[in-house]
């Protein structure tokens, strides 16, 4: 790609599209930059790249854009159906996300990760394992470190552990990892992907590249994941709770690789079900590389987790308060819920992302949550649902700062407050990470809160 001729509109300011445009006119690219919301941040991030010579377009100029721009650079916040990406598809021309310009230009061997949950921690704790074994490895891509900020600094002997989400793979075709792990597909993101169909094929996107050379690493225990096995080329290698596979296992208490052991679960400082799927599909992948399975072991085993994900932030009055802000869908708040070992309070609520609550409330039923305060653009929705499932301890407030509040007035000492709201963040907040650091500020000073 020869930069100097061709004219890229970037659109979204947000963290990838900031990376993408700042890497483009460092190259001497013609580049314009749009975003429909303009934030401070983003408004100083337009201003520099301004300066630097990019040419903003507003929202009443962007279609005219669209005639003279060759490449669409489309961040993962804009629908592939938005008027923006419709527009370049109607003139034939090229729409790429940031994390296909890094696949372009990536000489480090890639590990992709994508799944609706546990991609996060899978990643990190992989590219912990490599970094134990002395590797050069960034751990990139969703989890908030863009891909393409890191393609000049590692190369051909180095690692890129990437966390692909499905709005990533709307516009990701380049990419062709070593290793693709797919952790686990349930419902997730449908007021975006319309339906499951169109959210199971852009999963199943990570494997279309892979070759007989390459691996691909799936879970035995989720049926739509083993299924991807039919329609690889690549060789597959299993992960599983529930019986011995062709991999990686748990059987008695113990990981194992093919008949291997490699630790007891119990050595681990992470806990939950979830969190030894996790282990397992990184077990599975640090095989393949060839690292020793001590070394693997020390890492998993001294791993301790990720911010915003059943994160204990504060203890106060005998109540711990626990951060799962990255519990964005029904599933991945189950597996929360079922994590917890003493009665809980629970915050749930958000914006909806086209989810059925029937089978979240439905679990619930079962945990150890004793309340459920209700919060947020979706709270009536919720409430429905919970009504329907028979489940009746629940409180309804509007606003997130209430509604901790209210979860501080109801937990008793011994009990947990757990912020895992099964909904995105974006009816109030930028992202989960601010809507779980704005629970932490709340609960670290209980008493001050309680005071204004």
């Amino acid at each position: 790609m020869y930069f100097k001729k061709q004219k890229f509109m970037v659109a979204g300011m947000s963290k990838s599209g900031e990376c993408a445009a700042r890497f483009l006119l460092e190259r001497g690219a013609d580049v314009y930059i749009y975003d429909d919301v303009v934030s401070e941040k983003i408004k100083a991030v337009m201003d520099e790249f301004s300066s630097l010579g990019a040419r903003v377009v507003t929202a009443e100029s962007y279609m005219d854009a669209t005639l003279v721009c060759d490449i669409l650079v489309l961040s993962p916040g804009i629908p592939i159906d938005n008027p923006l990406p419709v527009a370049f598809r109607k003139q034939g021309k090229t729409i790429i996300g940031e994390e296909e310009l890094g696949a372009m230009f990536l000489r480090a061997t890639a590990i992709a990760v994508t799944g609706t949950n546990g991609k996060t921690t899978t990643v990190s704790m992989l590219n912990s394992i490599l970094e134990n074994d002395g590797h050069k490895s960034v751990a990139c891509g969703n989890i908030g470190n863009p891909l393409l900020g890191e393609v000049e600094n590692l190369g051909f002997n180095d690692y890129a552990v990437i966390e692909v989400s499905s709005f990533q793979l709307e516009t990701l075709s380049s990419l062709r990892p070593h290793i693709a792990v797919i952790t686990n597909v349930t419902e997730d993101h449908l007021n975006r992907h319309y339906n499951m169909e169109n959210y199971v094929f852009l999963k199943s996107k990570i494997l279309r590249n892979l070759r007989e050379s390459e691996y691909a690493v799936l879970n035995y225990d989720d049926e739509v994941v083993r299924g991807f096995a039919k329609s690889t080329k690549a060789k597959v290698v299993y992960f599983s709770m529930r019986e011995r596979t062709e991999g990686a296992y748990f059987e008695n208490g113990s990981v194992y690789f093919n008949g291997e052991k490699y630790f007891d679960v119990s050595d681990m400082t992470l806990t939950g079900v979830h969190n030894v799927y996790n282990a397992l599909a990184c077990v599975a992948a640090a095989h393949i590389l060839g690292i020793d399975k001590n070394k693997v072991a020390e890492a998993i085993c001294s791993f301790k987790g990720i911010k915003h994900r059943i994160e204990v932030v504060s203890k106060s009055n005998g109540v711990t308060y626990i951060d799962d802000s990255k519990g964005t869908n029904v599933d991945a708040t189950v597996k929360a819920m079922n994590a917890m070992t003493e009665p809980t309070v629970i915050l749930l609520g958000g914006k909806d992302k086209g989810y059925d609550y029937m089978p979240l409330f439905s679990s619930m039923k079962e945990s150890k949550v004793v309340h459920a305060v209700l919060y947020g653009e979706n709270r009536f929705k919720l409430l429905n649902a919970a009504i329907k499932a028979g489940f009746s301890d629940f409180s309804l407030c509007a606003e997130f700062r209430p509604a901790v509040r209210l979860a501080q007035f109801i937990a008793k000492p011994g009990q947990n407050v757990l912020l895992s709201p099964a909904s995105s963040s974006f009816d109030s907040f930028t992202n989960y990470e601010e809507r779980g650091d704005a629970f932490k500020k709340l609960v670290e000073g209980v008493n001050e809160v309680f005071e204004e």
